[in-house]
């Protein structure tokens, strides 16, 4: 069983910088890949960015330029340094980790971002 639980979320002005962590503890199975996503309310909750155990990573649209994920595999923890945020990044981030090998998903707790203008 893995568990996931996140930090870093807060509240910070538009223009401004935060930087998520995303500490997974049990025993990960292979191959696997570490997203986050975010849920703002009433809206679907969307990948935001991924990085595989090899290094890999993955980006939506909107936060290219602005977010960097990252990975210290001997701390087993993931990054993702948010810059230059927007209002619109408001929402509720939350970390997965998919084992490919076993088809398994765990889901952090989630932690909330606002952006004010």
């Amino acid at each position: 069983q893995v568990q996931l639980v996140e930090s870093g979320g807060g509240l910070v002005q538009a223009g401004g910088s935060l930087r998520l962590s995303c500490a997974a503890s049990g025993s990960i199975v292979g191959f696997n890949i570490t997203g986050w996503y975010r849920q703002a309310p009433g809206k679907l909750r969307d990948l935001v960015a991924s990085i595989s155990s090899g290094g890999s990573t993955n980006y939506a649209d909107s936060v290219k330029g602005r977010f960097t994920i990252s990975r210290d595999n001997a701390k087993n923890t993931v990054y993702l340094q948010m810059n230059n945020l927007k209002p619109e990044d408001t929402a509720v981030y939350y970390c997965k980790l998919r084992e490919l090998v076993l088809q398994r998903d765990y889901w952090g707790q989630g932690t909330q971002v606002t952006v004010s203008s």
